[in-house]
């Protein structure tokens, strides 16, 4: 490194047979490397010339092996693919402790080699570094925000871009291949998109995800987890209920937590406010309502994804396109119809995006347990079918009906039973980043068969409908979370050389 740079000292790569003991360097590589780079910030917003560059990097975590063999597993992650080097940029442990363990447990398990730990070379922006609560823009005039540059290193999009995850990533000639879906950087990069978006620190996301396109699941979401709250005898697990603003609500008969005081209620709601109800071990259920639009679903699970949940799920509101349909019944999805558009460049059309069967039994043994309904009479109002995605809202009024290229034509060829705008997304970027996914829509609207949804139907069907459905959508999850993880995670979601980190 040249002498003009400031830099965090340097661990030199250590072998660790123990995945602990590799867990706590990485801890201590980072808390260095963050230390640095808060103490010459804070020096430098408050004035004083801190001169030489200012640098630190992430920790790396590297394998090496020289054969294929590996330990039988039935798990579809923490494993190599084959011989080679493989390494990846680490951060936040004090976030993914418990993600990390597991992931260095299986390697030290599977390949029977030890991990080697040190300083890797990706710096760290210096904006990933800043406390939770500081804002760095508001305390730099001008000038010295210009110079920021000169004296840190600023995030860079071309160390945190989804080759990895797309499949597209080739590393050069003798260049490691990738131990995980995400760089340090990437990870980081979400981390605090996700602040941004939701209202809530990424801390209090849970590993099973719940999206919406609507309010009211938000409205009975609130009500549920109070309702949950209030019950200190009840033997569900959550120990409290976050909302926007870091609000939290701990299980009666808990102490507060050590933050709790310090959340406040927004002003406003952020773009797509994020609710938690969370267990001590982070299996409890994140709800997301990403409003309208496949753009927002695909932003918004570009970012959760970096967390790695068990498995996501969408609960909204759908176009019935039969007219054996009625409102108010359920669409379990087992295909859909990609014309959303947002996902077109990272994940070809071409691509198959198939039904996860654990997921799918899961949602339909929920539908069956929450209405209390089987065989015949739950046939009547659950279909199972292709979804249609689109991130056209009024495709009803394009001037095409009859045309070849009409989108009834193509929805009637597809043997799609039901349109919205955001499930396909969802269910794609599950499928992109190796994170189950699921779809149980509810049936609002008939727009080719003249029912539309009016305010006086549309509000006796929400008065109906939404608790049900959110309720269902709670317990199919719980299913999930009660019949293991080493069940969740296919194969199916895995390419030919994958990624250890699941």
């Amino acid at each position: 490194m040249p002498p003009s740079v400031n830099t965090a000292p340097f661990f030199a790569p250590t072998h660790f047979d123990d995945a602990a003991a590799a867990l706590e360097r990485v801890r201590e590589i980072h808390a260095t490397s963050i230390d640095h780079l808060r103490d010459a910030l804070q020096r430098y917003v408050a004035g004083g010339d801190i001169g030489r560059h200012v640098r630190a990097c992430y920790p790396l975590v590297r394998v090496r092996t020289d054969t294929v063999a590996r330990a039988d597993s039935r798990l579809s992650y923490g494993f190599v693919a084959g011989p080679g080097v493989f390494e990846t940029t680490l951060t936040r442990p004090d976030l993914f402790a418990d993600y990390y363990l597991e992931q260095f447990r299986l390697l030290l398990q599977n390949h029977g080699v030890p991990l080697e730990v040190g300083t890797s070379t990706q710096p760290i922006p210096v904006h990933f570094a800043l406390a939770e609560d500081d804002h760095l823009e508001g305390q730099l005039g001008p000038d010295r925000r210009l110079l920021l540059r000169d004296r840190f290193d600023l995030p860079d999009l071309g160390a945190m871009d989804d080759g990895i995850a797309n499949g597209t990533f080739e590393p050069g000639p003798g260049e490691p291949h990738p131990l995980a879906l995400f760089t340090a950087p990437r990870v980081d990069y979400s981390l605090h998109r996700l602040r941004h978006y939701t209202g809530t620190r990424p801390e209090h996301f849970q590993n099973f995800i719940l999206f919406t396109n609507y309010q009211f699941y938000i409205d009975e979401f609130i009500k549920l987890g109070h309702e949950l709250m209030a019950d200190g005898a009840s033997g569900h697990g959550y120990e409290a209920f976050v909302e926007p603003g870091d609000v939290v609500t701990r299980r009666s008969g808990l102490p507060p937590g050590a933050r709790d005081a310090l959340g406040t209620v927004p002003p406003r709601l952020p773009q797509m406010p994020a609710y938690h109800l969370v267990r001590g071990d982070r299996s409890g259920i994140t709800m997301v309502n990403i409003g309208v639009g496949p753009a927002n679903a695909k932003t918004i699970t570009d970012h959760i994804a970096v967390l790695r949940p068990h498995a996501w799920l969408m609960l909204g509101h759908c176009a019935g396109l039969r007219n054996s349909q009625h409102l108010g019944d359920y669409v379990l999805a087992h295909g859909y119809v990609r014309e959303d558009h947002v996902l077109d460049e990272e994940l070809p059309l071409w691509v198959p995006i198939p039904a996860l069967a654990e997921v799918q039994l899961a949602l339909e043994a929920a539908v069956e347990e929450i209405t209390q309904l089987s065989g015949y009479e739950l046939k009547r109002v659950l279909r199972t079918g292709t979804v249609a995605s689109t991130d056209n809202r009024n495709w009803e009024l394009l001037p095409s009906h009859g045309m070849a290229s009409s989108p009834e034509r193509r929805f009637s060829q597809s043997r799609a039973v039901a349109l919205d705008m955001e499930s396909a997304t969802i269910a794609a970027n599950g499928f992109r980043f190796r994170v189950p996914y699921g779809t149980l829509l509810c049936i609002s609207d008939k727009p080719l068969h003249g029912e539309i949804k009016l305010p006086g139907m549309a509000n006796q069907f929400y008065r109906e409908r939404v608790d049900q459905h959110l309720r269902i959508g709670i317990r199919a999850l719980e299913r999930l979370r009660e019949q293991g993880i080493d069940r969740l995670h296919s194969r199916k979601l895995r390419s030919f050389a994958e990624v250890a980190f699941q």
